[in-house]
């Protein structure tokens, strides 16, 4: 047991020499990790939000919104079919997942259910749909057709939205220049968004919540704004719009009619930078088109200079100039009452791209830079606190061989933070509450060997074989000990979130490597001490 090959112990001095190197970084100032070559400078241990201070929320992705646009496009969709089919119907009816025809003529029920078919999209095959269509279609009595969104179509897109979403608030949160953000899935809708070093939580909550669905479309120059505005007389194939980009004065409401065809998509877009007006020197955002996105854009300028183009965001007219020139580059800019910060904010949306549902925040917090300076002060003291309590303990009870456990607990928490900084992991307080339980987990496989050691030298055993029969026998107890600890950290990783998880993901590490350290360290150092000593009798 005492005899370790050559090669193990090559081995374990490579792995501390590189945990050693891996970690260094987290001590170093920030200007002497600059002139460190590489990610070795670059790459250190996170600080949490509840240590760094930022801000936190938890969203609601509002699936129902894409419930009713597709049903709305699905109802479209087949009364046109249905139309230009000569298939006559009345009373469509809308619901929150299904739409409904009643077909006049009981003859044309069949004519009817194969249009109805033959738009109503299919579902591609994968993990979570399993083919078929997206609208279950079904006869009701009265000669009445029913169109209503499959579970498994349901399950499949609110996955996909909810992904894509995860996205899309990764881009705009990279966007605003912050660093290590936390975005997270949480249950079937959620998506727990956490950014360290942010202290403005207004602005982010205005980058998250809002879609940027944008749109470019044109004004209708011939419709009564005010008549639409005060008796619902919208004229067919317009839509009122509020215009937000005010250019009368902050008091004055403005509104356009507006046509509800959409010209060019902005996902058509391919960038948005924020910038300055050469003519009036007022903030603007400079956009750029792809191909198809600038042949759909110089088509539209062209046929219709000398009227007004309206820029739709979400809905509310941002921009509504007049075309001076057909504008055939694939670029332009949009103007309104920006500033700098509004101006560079929708670039970043427009960048980012649309958000597919609307996101709804249910919870946020927000951690000031003091409260999280406090934190760290208060967890590096514990940390330390407990790290001297546990090497006087072990000195004081174990002597020269408490010496060699503490020389082994400082090795793993070496190795725990190089593995830390190897993941790119976030450290939060209760992880360094992970990191003190640890420190106390780690020596008390050392404490198991010690005593059976003791053990052993009162049945009357020598000095080598007590220690052979102390780290030999004890391995079973220190097997089964980190096993049952390991278990339990692995079931509040599955189980928890949030700070469970960092807690359950330090201790986790820790057992790992605190088995590593007091089983093959200390045994190391041992043997070394009885191989260059060769001492008469052991003190323990």
């Amino acid at each position: 047991m005492l005899q370790v090959p050559l090669w193990s112990r090559i081995l374990v001095l490579i792995l501390i020499l590189a945990g050693i190197l891996e970690a260094l970084p987290n001590v170093l100032p920030a200007s002497v990790r600059a002139h460190l070559p590489g990610r070795w400078g670059n790459q250190t241990v996170s600080l949490g939000l509840d240590l760094r201070g930022g801000s936190s929320m938890l969203l609601e992705v509002q699936f129902g919104e894409v419930e009713k646009e597709k049903v709305e496009s699905l109802g479209i969709d087949v009364g046109h079919a249905l139309r230009k089919a000569h298939v006559a119907f009345d009373n469509r009816q809308l619901g929150p997942d299904w739409v409904s025809f009643h077909i006049v003529g009981h003859q044309n029920l069949d004519q009817a259910k194969s249009l109805m078919d033959g738009v109503n999209p299919t579902i591609g095959t994968g993990l979570l749909g399993g083919g078929g269509r997206q609208f279950d279609l079904s006869e009701l009595p009265g000669d009445t057709l029913k169109m209503q969104m499959s579970e498994s179509y349901k399950t499949q897109a609110l996955n996909d939205i909810v992904n894509q979403s995860m996205e899309v608030v990764r881009k705009r949160i990279d966007e605003l220049g912050t660093t290590e953000p936390s975005i997270e899935r949480q249950g079937e809708d959620r998506i727990s968004v956490q950014v360290p070093g942010l202290s403005d939580p207004t602005r982010l909550i205005k980058i998250l919540q809002t879609t940027a669905k944008m749109t470019f479309q044109l004004v209708d120059e011939a419709g009564d704004v005010e008549r639409a505005r005060t008796k619902g007389d919208i004229p067919i194939g317009d839509e009122l719009l509020p215009v937000v980009g005010n250019r009368n004065g902050p008091q004055t409401e403005r509104w356009d009619l507006v046509q509800k065809r959409v010209l060019v998509s902005g996902d058509r877009m391919t960038d948005a930078k924020a910038d300055f007006d050469q003519r009036s020197g007022q903030p603007c955002v400079n956009f750029r088109f792809d191909s198809l996105g600038a042949k759909q854009f110089g088509d539209v300028t062209k046929d219709n200079v000398g009227h007004r183009f309206a820029i739709v965001l979400d809905k509310k007219v941002i921009s509504d100039p007049t075309i001076q020139d057909a504008i055939l580059g694939g670029s332009g800019i949009i103007t309104g009452n920006f500033t700098t910060e509004s101006a560079n904010d929708l670039a970043i949306l427009l960048r980012a791209g649309a958000l597919p549902a609307p996101l709804t925040p249910i919870d946020q917090n927000t951690v000031g830079p003091e409260l999280g300076k406090d934190s760290v002060s208060a967890g590096g003291w514990s940390t330390l606190a407990g790290l001297i309590l546990v090497i006087l303990f072990m000195v004081g009870r174990y002597g020269l061989f408490g010496v060699f456990a503490d020389v082994a607990l400082i090795c793993n928490l070496t190795l725990l933070m190089a593995i830390l900084t190897a993941l790119g992991a976030t450290l939060t307080l209760p992880g360094i509450a992970g990191i003190v339980l640890t420190m106390g987990m780690a020596v008390d496989a050392n404490v198991l060997i010690y005593e059976r050691i003791r053990e052993e030298q009162r049945n009357g055993r020598g000095m080598i074989a007590s220690i052979d029969a102390g780290f030999r026998r004890a391995m079973a107890t220190i097997i089964d000990a980190n096993a049952t600890h390991l278990i339990a950290s692995l079931i509040l990783f599955q189980l928890g979130s949030g700070p469970v998880r960092g807690f359950a993901v330090t201790l986790g590490l820790g057992i790992v490597t605190s088995f590593f350290t007091a089983v093959m360290v200390t045994r190391l150092i041992v043997i070394q001490w009885l191989t260059t000593y060769r001492p008469k009798r052991l003190l323990i």
